[in-house]
């Protein structure tokens, strides 16, 4: 039987639903805080909902912390630091967090419905990228603890202290992963505040800490809104702040520790471009394209939202591209077919729509998937903007989401221009089946991170981070361990 045969007698292929179990989340109804090694009774504090994106239903509910909540946090950080981590063996503290590892392993299924239920993102991203991942990062980190003279940051390397962390929404069990490792491998004590619209992972992280039997108060946990950062960032008892955000954020937080002697490191937004030649294969091409921007809905800080494509590839590449983009499923984030999930809330989705709608309004071409959008929730078709030019808003803005700006090229050197030509610099991509030209293009891009003939491939050893508005500092490998460290 021929394939259009084929394809007439059995129409439309489609997948049956594939749900996973939101039942597997084990979630409380209600959450107080972690301090020195136990929550908090849920009463003490003032609560707000915690909402799945899929369907506007609450989760549970969270306490917003106050300053005086933050305090004891501190407090209890400083206490344990100084009676018990820092002056712990590095082979003894590489234990707990070797419990940590294989109890986010053991638990994996339980929080990759978290995740998603929490979240938005696909559960097959929460299962197969975000989990492993963050068990990965405490094992590697377990093994840099009792070898921190041979990290490259002298002899006697020290903890700088009590370290308070601000964690994004995209990657809420990712980043306190990212967070949480390195600076317990280097001998420091946690305060960590979650984003307020994503907690419930890193209060489910907090059981696994109770049941690693972590000492009390190495790892606090304050949830609420950005007053609760605040009051984080402007505690004097404080030695270290790490955050992941928005670069308006974390251009206050440095006013705010300009003149202190707090340490500070900041992983923040960008406006990745992902550059394609005209000799790179294009069926790996557009599935790298697709990875690197509609991959968690697009919230991702390093997603390569500009594609620059080699003038006399666009029209076959982005002919490629848009019909790949209608074959991506959109829908409940629990489907294990699902390819786009839910935009993480109502903010967000108004900022995506009004920046997507400029872009029409400033003459760029719109591309829309067909796909069906549920009734309930937070949703944002994928999109691809094509006559795009540098200077509207979908070519310089971070949106944050499953939009794609396609700008053209002729020659390396404009490739290299254009991608620069950013206020951002924290990761691109460079897709050429010539080495010699990838290494070119490469060393020429102002970027923390450039990928070759991929996009968004994390590895726990290999460092992460940006330059320029992007902030500075670096997240994993042994750089990471630098920013914990008195050096």
């Amino acid at each position: 039987m021929s394939g259009e045969l084929v394809r007439s007698s059995l129409g439309s292929l489609s997948y049956d639903p594939a749900p996973e179990s939101a039942s597997l989340a084990r979630l409380r109804e209600r959450y107080g805080l972690f301090i020195n090694g136990t929550f908090t009774n849920p009463d003490e504090h003032a609560q707000f909902a915690s909402l799945n994106p899929a369907t506007e239903t609450t989760i549970a509910t969270v306490a917003q912390a106050t300053s005086g909540d933050v305090d004891a946090a501190v407090r209890a950080a400083r206490r344990a630091y100084e009676d018990v981590w820092s002056t712990m063996p590095g082979a003894e503290r590489a234990k707990y967090l070797y419990r940590v590892a294989r109890l986010i392993q053991e638990r994996a299924r339980e929080l990759a419905v978290v995740e998603t239920l929490d979240n938005g993102k696909p559960i097959r991203e929460s299962r197969d990228v975000d989990v492993p991942q963050a068990a990965a990062h405490f094992f590697y980190y377990a093994g840099w603890a009792d070898k921190l003279q041979h990290a490259g940051f002298g002899e006697a390397p020290a903890p700088l202290g009590v370290a308070g962390q601000i964690i994004p929404w995209n990657f809420p069990l990712l980043m306190a992963a990212w967070k949480l490792a390195p600076a317990l491998a280097a001998g420091n004590t946690c305060v960590l505040k979650p984003a307020e619209t994503t907690s419930l992972s890193a209060l489910v992280l907090a059981e696994i800490l109770q049941q690693a039997e972590f000492p009390a108060g190495v790892v606090n946990i304050v949830t609420g809104d950005g007053n609760v950062g605040a009051a984080l960032v402007e505690h004097p008892d404080v030695n270290k702040i790490a955050f992941t955000g928005s670069t308006e954020v974390g251009r206050a937080i440095q006013r705010r520790l300009s003149g202190t002697n707090k340490h500070l490191t900041l992983e923040l937004g960008g406006k990745g471009a992902n550059i394609v030649f005209d000799d790179a294969p294009l069926d790996e091409v557009v599935e790298g394209i697709v990875d690197g921007i509609f991959f968690n809905q697009g919230h991702v800080c390093c997603a390569g939202s500009r594609l620059l494509v080699q003038e006399s590839i666009e029209e076959e590449l982005v002919w490629r591209l848009e019909r790949r983009v209608e074959q991506l499923r959109v829908g409940d984030p629990l489907d294990k077919n699902t390819d786009v999930g839910a935009i993480n809330s109502a903010a967000q989705l108004a900022r995506i729509q009004e920046i997507s709608a400029s872009g029409e309004v400033e003459g760029a071409t719109r591309f829309t998937s067909s796909c069906a959008l549920p009734e309930k929730g937070y949703w944002f078709a994928p999109t691809i903007f094509t006559n795009v030019s540098q200077s509207q808003r979908v070519a310089r803005e971070e949106i944050f989401g499953p939009v794609l700006s396609v700008l053209s090229f002729r020659t390396p050197d404009e490739a290299v221009a254009k991608a620069n030509n950013t206020t951002y610099g924290l990761a691109c991509g460079v897709w050429s089946e010539k080495g010699s030209r990838t290494l070119w293009v490469a060393e020429r891009l102002r970027a923390g991170v450039v990928w070759a003939n991929t996009y968004n491939r994390f590895d726990p050893a290999s460092p992460f981070g940006g330059v320029k508005e992007s902030g500075f500092g670096r997240e994993g490998g042994r750089h990471g361990l630098e920013g914990y460290l008195d050096v």
